[in-house]
């Protein structure tokens, strides 16, 4: 029997306080600290609020790569790509000897070093004792990317010295060079992009940790300088830059010396790498010296020029670091709010808070931006996938909705695009690309992966996300201004994509690429027929909704779509049973991803089970270094069939290899280590939304669709703060006394 809880009056029974849950940001759940073991296997994170970045290294003050939301250089045959802004949190300190920052990494020189990723705050510090040459300092470093003042970040060293003397610090902006060879993969085949990378010197291999092994192609993009500045009088540096044939930036740091410190010297150092402010000062040992970075930063249409972000700046410095940081850290508590407990295992617990936090990191509230597939970094080259739509926008719905909103919202900005791209390929409505740019909405597929245009599953995935947003806040004048347009033009474009076959008097669609992207010309992929059928149902159900006359060919192809099936086995084709199933590939078989929560194509328990596990078994057979996607969605599917023990065994299996250390940074494979995809930590997060709870958003509300499951051993999970139609919930899927397990619903 299906379970829907917002409609039972039972409901009434839940007026008791809901539980106070001890979660701190000491708690060991919210912490990920690097060690000196950590030298030599370190994968950079990153510092993020949505819109500006900055990557994350060992020392905590080196160089590092920032970027900045939809912020795009568009090299003429090139793919579009992230610009890489310029750099902003790097310090550097020479207490005599040499700088730290150029010092080679041994524990010796660096000792007692530590640093952390506070997920609960959003900072990240480091400690260590610099000694090199005899002279000995001690360091803190903090870092923050502002989540309450957008515009804002700072870091902030403090420098214990061991000796009297005259030290030197820098505060620069890291000017990038273009990078070399800039690859036209815009017009390359596969093979060719391989030859060129090879030519270049490097390779696509798989590399041990931490070299990402994609870098070759996933190489960021540049940002031109157009004018900078900088005042020794008032300590601030500015400059204004444009990503390559795009949009504009800026960026401006106010720097606060340590109060009654005497200055030697004080210099601007302007070059066409660095713009910098240094500072020569006389020290004394055993004293503490705090010297603080304020930074601002903006983009066109986002914020103002450099003399804006300068006044951002100086307000800030005025402000104080102890107050911004207040002010960010209480952000962050109140983002934490919506969290999930996990009330047995740690190692869990902790990979699940950084994928929260990563996603977090990501998104952004009140805007049209969408999500890149590898967060704010060069990777898949920051464009927008499916993953946005069926992995992220999910994860956030039931936790942070008016982030989710976001995600939804950037494909009605980006109709236009997609309307034109329609008419390219020769059919009508909407045909969203694989790959769009995060600004301008358009195809950024490169050209070696032109195949993937024949993904169109994609449409169906941006249409159900579409009504998922609906269906949770029930808001429906968004539905008739925002949603209806996307999905009436989705279905518009499925209607003229179908093949009517008049012999079995079934609709079915030809030509397209499979989940399984290795089958890239294919008939009937299952997964495609059974997501286009739901958005065409979809649109008219919205229809209905907002008033409009929905066009009835709509549930007529729904209903006749050919959704391939083995009678015999009782289970589903991957495809149309003339197409060979014989390829190894990342997942052996597509079958778990008809099971996905936004999808959960309706079966019976017998066929899902037979469906679950002849994707065990092709996984086994014909499944080569499975990705990430695969193993989030096998936990969904296990836990579906109801088997506990399969869904804690394959919990535990998505952690063997796939967060690197020190900061459980999320590779797509366990050797591949293309990192930072925001669609696997959601999947992760996924698995306990809609997985281990056995919850669906359905037109029923917030069904529970199937019985919920924990893992042997397992005490229990709590949703916490779910948000579903403007009420507030904590969801408990727990253990009771006769070791049943059930779901609990308390009212906020």
């Amino acid at each position: 029997m299906r379970f829907r809880p917002f409609l039972l009056p039972c409901l009434l029974m839940l007026a008791s306080p809901a539980p106070v849950f001890a979660q701190t940001a000491t708690d060991p759940g919210f912490l990920l600290t690097a060690t000196a073991r950590n030298f030599g296997a370190y994968f950079p994170s990153y510092l993020a609020n949505g819109y500006f970045s900055t990557m994350t290294s060992v020392r905590g003050t080196e160089p590092d790569r920032a970027y900045m939301v939809a912020f795009m250089d568009y090299t003429r045959d090139d793919i579009s790509r992230p610009a890489a802004i310029p750099g902003w949190s790097e310090i550097d300190y020479n207490p005599g000897p040499g700088w730290m920052n150029s010092t080679r990494l041994d524990p010796k020189i660096f000792s007692d070093y530590s640093q952390t990723l506070n997920m609960h705050d959003g900072t990240l510090t480091t400690r260590y004792r610099f000694d090199y040459a005899n002279k000995a300092t001690d360091v803190k470093v903090e870092t923050f990317v502002s989540q309450a003042d957008h515009h804002l970040a700072g870091t902030r060293i403090s420098i214990t010295p061991q000796f009297d003397g005259k030290v030197q610090l820098r505060f620069p902006f890291r000017l990038w060079s273009g990078h070399q060879p800039r690859f036209p993969i815009a017009s390359m085949t596969g093979d060719q992009m391989i030859d060129a990378v090879i030519a270049s010197g490097q390779n696509l291999n798989d590399k041990p940790v931490p070299t990402p092994d994609r870098a070759a192609v996933w190489y960021p993009g540049t940002t031109r300088v157009i004018n900078d500045g900088g005042d020794t009088q008032q300590l601030t540096l500015w400059l204004d830059g444009q990503a390559v044939n795009g949009l504009k930036m800026a960026e401006a740091a106010a720097i606060e010396l340590p109060r009654g410190l005497k200055i030697e010297s004080v210099k601007l150092r302007k070059t066409s790498d660095v713009l910098s402010l240094e500072v020569a000062v006389d020290v004394r040992k055993g004293e503490t010296y705090t010297f603080t970075k304020y930074i601002a930063a903006s983009r066109q249409d986002w914020g103002g020029d450099a003399k804006a972000d300068l006044a951002l700046a100086l307000k800030a410095r005025t402000t104080g670091f102890d107050k911004l940081l207040a002010r960010h850290v209480a952000a962050w508590h109140d983002l934490w709010k919506a969290d999930i407990v996990v009330d047995h295992d740690e190692t869990v617990q902790r990979a699940l808070h950084s994928d929260l936090y990563y996603i977090l990191s990501n998104t952004t509230a009140g805007t049209a931006w969408s999500v890149g597939a590898c967060a704010l970094t060069p990777n898949y080259a920051g464009h927008v996938f499916w993953d946005a739509d069926s992995w992220v926008f999910p994860a956030l719905l039931l936790l942070h909705p008016e982030r989710a909103k976001s995600i939804v919202m950037f494909r009605h900005r980006t109709m236009q695009g997609a309307r034109e791209r329609a008419a390219q390929y020769g059919v009508k409505g909407l045909m969203y690309p694989w790959e769009s740019d995060p600004q301008k909405g358009i195809d950024a597929t490169p050209h070696f992966a032109y195949e993937v245009y024949r993904e169109v599953h994609v449409n169906a995935d941006i249409a159900i996300a579409q009504w998922q947003y609906w269906l949770a806040t029930g808001d429906r004048a968004w539905l008739k201004q925002y949603g209806w347009p996307v999905i009436e033009g989705i279905a518009t474009f499925w209607k003229s994509r179908v093949t009517y076959n008049k012999a079995k008097d079934r609709y079915e669609i030809a030509h397209v690429t499979s989940t399984d992207e290795a089958y890239n010309d294919v008939l009937n992929d299952t997964f495609t027929n059974a997501a286009a059928a739901k958005a065409l149902r979809i649109a008219t159900k919205a229809a209905a909704l907002v008033g409009a006359k929905p066009d009835p060919a709509w549930a007529e192809i729904a209903d006749k779509m050919y959704i391939p099936f083995d009678e015999k086995a009782q289970r589903h084709y991957d495809f149309d049973p003339s197409v060979p199933h014989d390829k190894v590939t990342w997942w052996g078989s597509s079958l778990i991803f008809l099971m996905y929560p936004n999808l959960d194509m309706p079966m019976s328990p017998e066929v899902r089970r037979n469906d679950f596990d002849f994707q065990l078994q092709a996984l086994e057979t014909h499944g080569d270094n499975p990705n990430e996607m695969m193993m989030v969605m096998i936990t969904v599917g296990a836990a579906e069939v109801g088997d506990a023990k399969a869904v804690g065994y394959w919990i535990h299996r998505n952690l063997q290899g796939f967060l690197q250390p020190p900061f459980n940074v999320r590779t797509e494979t366990a050797t591949n280590n293309a990192g930072y995809l925001l669609a696997t930590s959601a999947g992760f997060v996924q698995n306990f939304l809609y997985g281990l709870s056995g919850l669906r958003i359905n037109d029923e509300g917030l069904d529970q669709a199937y019985a919920p499951v924990l893992p042997p051993g397992w005490k229990s999970v709590t949703l916490k703060d779910v948000t579903f139609r403007g009420k507030h919930y904590d969801i408990g899927i727990q253990r009771g006394a006769d070791g049943k397990v059930e779901l609990t619903r308390e009212a906020k």
